[in-house]
């Protein structure tokens, strides 16, 4: 007999063909120490000297720009947020 779970984990490229429950259970606490990571990294950079010269750096603006494409809906948000950052050179 064939295992479905593990077609499923083909197919959709997650772990065990677990649901989004279970998904956002498994990395809920990740994704939110995350995103702490990036506001207090932001937070540090503003209070700093010159800090609202540094904000104006494209840097600082890419980082903006994928915040935006966090709050896109679709699957691609991975990939969306790579190109962000590729070099286009």
């Amino acid at each position: 007999m064939k295992d479905s779970s593990k077609d499923s984990s083909k197919r959709t490229g997650l772990p065990g063909g677990m649901k989004a429950p279970e998904l956002l259970d498994l990395y809920f606490l990740d994704i939110r120490s995350h995103l702490l990571e990036v506001a207090a990294g932001l937070d540090r950079i503003e209070r700093a000297p010159e800090g609202d010269r540094a904000l104006a750096d494209q840097r600082i603006v890419d980082i903006l720009q994928a915040l935006d494409v966090l709050k896109e809906r679709g699957a691609t948000r991975a990939e969306r947020f790579l190109e962000l950052f590729s070099d286009p050179s």
